[in-house]
């Protein structure tokens, strides 16, 4: 049976989280028909969460109740071009978001500015270094934007969410207490640091007395009452330990179903369609023009939404998803090293040690929120010495109080038991006593880590289903390891004992999907200069269809030591500002 086709409109966007939401936002005083879609139910503060109902542990942190339903969409895994891919059934090593307000809803907070260097990788490196540094595997790429030029944007966006954290670079002036690697900034953070937990006074001591210098994560969790530019109230943290894969119910933690949607709502001719889960772009006979998309509804009928702008605004996978599928652009060939489709995936490497504390230090882990921590920079981005390190990309080194919960948070040491009484007696001891150190690394991207089609499974909509190949480099594996050295060392100060912490049981042999490790994917549709090695231009408008725009962290060329929120939502704004300021005044490309 053919779609059914309805009357067309000037504008849609998939997908509810920061990037849709922001373009929604910017676009509703053009007054423009804008169709929103969503593939997850909707959900507001009220009543979906408000309390109690909304510390359920066993709904949201164990079965991911805002996470993306594998049995309707999937990807299917694989190590290396030499396996067969197996689809992924249970969520392991990413939470790829859904519902109204996408991961933006159930995000953890940490809210960065990514770094001059992160920003101009290839060519910052071969300044320093050479090009002789960079192996030939590695497909290292800059931005086609600088970080000054991204600066307001990273401003806006921290306005906007009520960010609290303390600057280190104001205007090139070094700012005691705030991270003194940082890009200079125009402004503080609109808020102060949350207030700080006893795990993050000891850390701060400890790497001080290494010399390194520790500061407060920013967060967009919010330290105090706050209301933004647009007029919109944020409430204070609770400090409830329910925030990481939880909806706030003090909308202390920024959200695009609170900060966004309201305003988008402003102009009358936008509507929002949840339950509808777009399958594919719609193109013209001559494949350079977007016509619109083809969804499915709730009752499983195929409708078409004709429009003259398209815009992508969901997580990486469904974004390239709808890519590969509707056949825009080439797609990515690893035996060549040609296509863009696929090209540039990166994940985020991992490591740290745990430490036992004395039995008089409590760490109280039911009191934190998503985002509180303490951090240092000193060993990421380019801030040391990559040919006397051996690798490329640094990492942040932290300690947070995130969540406590009792059906996630199990800190036995290693070699305790695993299970019975053993393992629960070693739990209630450790409880208060333990904390862990962690490395968050940067990963480069390599011309075999990719995404494709899957030859073999299909989703629910009857559409392949996307394959990913991803493996640690020597590269990588060189950089967890040293890093997981410096939490180790980091641990024994804290403790004052040489066996003060114990590696993480991580492997940095093959990469293991089957744990949670960060929702941090990139790649896949990134942006640049050359349209040879790029999908998108610099406005993040598709070189191949020009009414068609793609956000979020499928843009970056390849990923860093830090969270990729801060950066997607300042493209966000830039892009809109491209859309609104240019394109919609002469429709076609921008470069």
């Amino acid at each position: 049976m053919a779609a059914m086709k309805l009357p067309a409109v000037d504008v849609v966007i998939v997908g509810s989280g920061w990037t849709g939401g922001i373009v929604a936002k910017e676009l509703a005083p053009t007054g423009l028909k804008v169709v929103m879609f969503e593939r997850g139910r909707p959900q507001d503060t009220v009543p979906d969460f408000a309390g109690p109902q909304a510390h359920d542990s066993l709904k949201y942190s164990r079965r991911l109740h805002m996470v993306q339903d594998l049995s309707q969409e999937t990807i299917t895994f694989r190590n290396s071009m030499d396996q067969v891919a197996l689809p992924i059934r249970q969520h392991g090593f990413y939470w790829p978001g859904t519902n109204v307000g996408g991961s933006g809803a159930h995000w953890s907070g940490l809210t960065w500015r990514w770094s001059e260097w992160e920003h101009k990788m290839r060519s910052g490196t071969i300044a320093k270094y050479g090009a002789g540094i960079i192996p030939e595997d590695m497909n290292l790429q800059d931005w086609p934007i600088s970080y000054d030029e991204l600066e307001p944007y990273y401003d806006r966006f921290e306005k906007v969410c009520g960010i609290s954290g303390k600057a280190g670079n104001i205007r090139g002036r070094k700012q005691p207490g705030g991270n003194p690697f940082e890009a200079p900034r125009r402004n503080e953070y609109p808020l102060p640091p949350m207030t700080p937990s006893h795990v993050m006074t000891l850390f701060d001591k400890a790497t001080a007395n290494l010399g390194y210098h520790p500061f407060p994560i920013p967060t967009a969790n919010c330290s105090g009452d706050y209301v933004n530019p647009d007029g919109i109230a944020l409430g204070q943290c609770h400090y409830c330990g329910h925030c990481t894969a939880f909806g706030c119910e003090a909308n202390a933690k920024a959200s695009p179903h609170f900060l966004m949607l309201p305003l988008a709502r402003n102009n009358p001719n936008f509507q929002l369609r949840t339950n509808a889960t777009v399958v594919k772009i719609n193109l013209d006979s001559d494949g350079k023009r977007a016509t619109g998309v083809t969804y499915v509804d709730a009752r499983g009928r195929e409708i078409e939404q004709p429009a003259d702008l398209v815009v992508l605004g969901a997580f990486v996978t469904g974004n390239v998803h709808l890519m590969l599928h509707s056949g825009i652009d080439k797609p990515y060939d690893p035996k060549t090293n040609s296509g863009v489709i696929g090209r540039n995936y990166a994940f985020q490497g991992g490591g740290g040690a745990r430490m036992l504390l004395d039995k008089d230090t409590y760490t109280n882990p039911f009191m934190g929120s998503g985002a509180l921590g303490s951090w240092i920079d000193d060993v990421n981005g380019d801030n040391y010495d990559f040919a006397k390190a051996g690798y490329i990309g640094g990492g942040g080194i932290s300690i947070g109080s995130n969540s406590g919960d009792p059906l996630t948070y199990h800190p036995t040491m290693p070699g305790q038991p695993r299970w019975g009484k053993g393992w629960k007696k070693a739990m209630v001891d450790a409880y208060h006593h333990v904390a862990g150190i962690s490395h968050q690394g940067a990963v480069m991207s390599y011309r075999q880590n990719y995404f494709d089609l899957d030859p073999t499974y299909r989703d629910a909509f009857g559409r392949p289903l996307l394959r990913l190949t991803f493996d640690w480099q020597p590269n990588e594996q060189k950089l967890m390891t040293a890093h997981s050295a410096i939490c180790q060392r980091i641990a024994e100060e804290i403790t004052g004992r040489k066996e003060g912490g114990a590696g993480m049981p991580r492997s940095f042999g093959r990469f293991n999907s089957g744990f949670y490790q960060t929702t941090h994917n990139t790649g896949g549709v990134v942006f640049g200069d050359d349209p040879k090695t790029s999908a998108l231009n610099k406005y993040c408008q598709s070189w191949d269809v020009p009414n068609l725009f793609v956000l979020g962290s499928c843009v970056f060329p390849q990923n860093a030591g830090r969270n990729p929120t801060g950066p997607v939502g300042a493209l966000a704004f830039w892009a809109a500002d491209a859309i609104t300021k240019k394109y919609l005044k002469r429709p076609g490309a921008l470069v």
